[in-house]
C-alpha cells in the first residue's frame, strides 16, 4: 500500500497537526446492536465533533498544510454542507476567510450554519458539479485557494485519523463500516485500518440512488451520476471525472460497497434516536441501517461503525422518527 496517494505516515502526521483543534470523539458500545448482531458493536460518535461531522478533521489538516500566504488569500470549496461548515470553522479559527459553493439541493439548515460561521456563500446550479465549476472560476478570477471536499491528500489524511482512533478503542475490530460518498472518509479510514490491521474488513455504505463512487467502481473509472433527493443528502455529489486520490484508494482498499434504500436509512435514523439516544442525519445512519437490514453478511468479530454527522434538518428528522411515509414533505393537514 506504499504506492497509494495517502499512507499511514501521512495520517499519523495529520493526527499530530490537528491535535487540540478537533475533538477526540467518544467511542461507545451499543448493547442493542450487539444483541441483534451477536458480536460487540462500537459506535464512533463523530457527530459529536465541533461542527457536527467528521469533516472538520480533513478541513483543519488541509488548511494547516497550506503556507500562511495562501491561507491569507482565502479558501474556497464546493460542498454538500458538512465540508463547507467545517472549512468555514477552520478558516475562521486560523484567521482566513472561506467561500463555500453549494447547489440548490443542499438543505437550508446547512446553508444557514455556514453563513453563521462567517463564510461567503454561493448557491449555484442543481449539482455538486455545478458548484465545483463556480469554485474553479473563483480560483482563476479571484485567486482563492481551493480546498476540495474529498479528493485531496491532506483531506484524506485528516479523515484517516478516525481510523487510528477506532483501532485504539477496539484493537480487535473485524469489520469497520464507513459512510461512502466522494471517498475521503472511506479512503482515509481504510488506509489507517488496513496498515495496522490488514485482516480487518472495511466496507463503504451509501444510498441506492445517486451513488457516484459505487457507479465509478463498477465502471472501473470515475463516472457522473444524476443527483437525487435522499435522506443521506451528505452522500450526494459526484467524485469528479479527474479524480486523482479517492477513487484509486477506494478501489484498492475497500472490501465491499453496500447500497441502502431510503427506508433502510430511515430505520437507521430511528434506531439511533430510540435506542442509542442520538440524533444523526441520514448519512450518519448508514452503518446502523446496514446492520439492521443484515446487509453486511456474516460477522466474525467486533464491528465498528462511524456515526458521521448530525447536521439534519430537525423538521425532517421529526418526520422520520414519526414514520411519515414522505419525510421530505410536511404531513397533510
Amino acid at each position: 500500500m506504499t504506492d497509494l496517494p495517502v499512507t499511514l505516515p501521512d495520517i499519523e502526521r495529520a493526527a499530530r497537526r490537528i491535535d487540540g483543534r478537533i475533538l477526540r470523539t467518544p467511542f461507545v458500545l451499543s448493547a442493542a446492536l450487539a444483541q441483534r448482531c451477536g458480536v460487540p458493536v462500537g459506535l464512533k460518535l463523530e457527530h459529536h465533533q465541533t461542527t457536527g461531522s467528521f469533516k472538520l478533521r480533513g478541513a483543519t489538516n488541509a488548511l494547516l498544510s497550506l503556507p500562511p500566504e495562501k491561507r491569507a488569500r482565502g479558501v474556497v470549496a464546493a460542498s454538500t454542507g458538512n465540508h463547507g461548515r467545517a472549512l468555514a470553522h477552520a478558516a475562521r479559527a486560523e484567521g482566513s476567510v472561506a467561500t463555500i459553493c453549494m447547489s440548490k439541493l443542499v438543505p437550508d439548515n446547512k446553508v444557514a450554519e455556514i453563513r453563521r460561521l462567517g463564510a461567503n456563500v454561493r448557491i449555484v446550479g442543481k449539482s455538486q458539479d455545478d458548484a465545483q465549476a463556480e469554485v474553479e472560476r473563483l480560483v482563476t478570477e479571484n485567486g482563492l485557494v481551493m480546498v476540495p471536499p474529498f479528493d485531496d491528500g491532506a483531506i484524506v489524511a485528516g479523515q484517516g485519523t478516525l481510523g487510528l482512533e477506532i483501532l485504539e478503542a477496539m484493537p480487535d475490530v473485524a469489520t469497520v463500516l464507513v459512510p461512502l460518498s466522494g471517498g475521503g472518509l472511506a479512503a482515509g479510514i481504510a488506509a489507517a485500518v488496513k496498515a495496522r490491521s490488514p485482516k480487518t474488513r472495511v466496507i463503504g455504505l451509501t444510498m441506492e440512488r445517486g451513488a457516484a463512487m459505487k457507479a465509478s467502481l463498477d465502471a472501473g473509472r470515475p463516472v457522473q451520476v444524476e443527483e437525487v433527493e435522499s435522506l443521506a443528502d451528505s452522500l450526494g455529489g459526484g467524485i469528479g471525472l479527474d479524480n486523482t486520490v479517492t477513487f484509486a484508494m477506494c478501489r484498492a482498499l475497500l472490501d465491499d460497497v453496500i447500497l441502502l434504500s431510503e427506508t433502510e436509512i430511515a430505520a437507521g435514523m430511528r434506531h439511533a434516536y430510540r435506542e442509542e439516544r442520538e440524533v444523526i442525519e441520514g448519512a450518519g445512519a448508514v452503518g446502523i441501517a446496514a446492520l439492521l437490514s443484515a446487509r453486511v453478511g456474516r460477522l466474525d468479530g467486533p464491528v465498528a461503525l462511524v456515526l458521521s454527522g448530525r447536521n439534519v434538518d430537525m423538521a425532517q428528522h421529526l418526520r422520520v422518527i414519526n414514520e411519515n411515509p414522505d419525510p421530505f414533505r410536511e404531513a397533510a393537514a
